[in-house]
């Protein structure tokens, strides 16, 4: 349990910091951050408070579909928000393009092996992520639940103000390969677990 857990929350931890390099690159969000920052310029509350109340906020919504939270799932929607905004306080904004391009390469790849870590704990899945396989228990497939979602969040954001980019499409292009590529390299087995 204690290797499962600093797993999770170094994963956790790298996914806050994968966000806020993105968000300071300017070059737009993934797209749940599209939504925290659309949601954050309208009530000038932080992004990474924005983030906790939101991911609170959809653990509610796990009640009516019977999703049950692991010690994961609620660090999730504590630390990321969390991380976020001490990052976002010290990670500058370059005006350098180059720069800017290569914030957006490593907030991907942070925010990749930070899942990879986080979801290989198996301390269970995260608020936004229960909403998902909730909806799929209830009869969605999978890919229309994900989209869904995420095409809704993107759209809301957006007209709330949140920032897209190509980062944003290079975010949804490219973090399904590279958690997968992560995933099987770090994941605890129950096996070695118990170990």
């Amino acid at each position: 349990m204690p290797t499962r857990l600093s797993r999770c929350v170094l994963g956790l931890a790298l996914f806050g910091v994968g966000i806020s390099l993105q968000i300071d690159a300017r070059l737009g969000n993934p797209p749940w951050d599209v939504f925290h920052q659309g949601v954050a310029v309208q009530t000038g509350v932080t992004i990474g408070r924005v983030i906790v109340l939101t991911g609170l906020a959809l653990l509610l919504l796990w009640i009516p579909l019977r999703q049950r939270p692991g010690i994961g799932t609620i660090l999730n929607a504590l630390e990321i928000g969390t991380v976020a905004d001490i990052a976002l306080r010290i990670i500058p904004q370059p005006d350098s393009l180059p720069v800017r391009g290569a914030m957006v390469v490593a907030g991907i790849v942070c925010v990749a092996l930070g899942s990879a870590l986080y979801i290989g704990s198996g301390l269970g899945p995260g608020p936004r992520d229960g909403l998902m396989t909730g909806l799929a228990a209830r009869g969605i497939p999978v890919r229309v639940a994900r989209t869904g979602i995420e095409v809704t969040v993107l759209v809301v954001g957006w007209l709330l103000g949140g920032r897209v980019g190509v980062g944003t499409v290079v975010f949804a292009l490219t973090i399904g390969p590279l958690v997968q590529w992560w995933l099987p390299r770090l994941a605890i087995s129950t096996g070695s677990a118990r170990a």
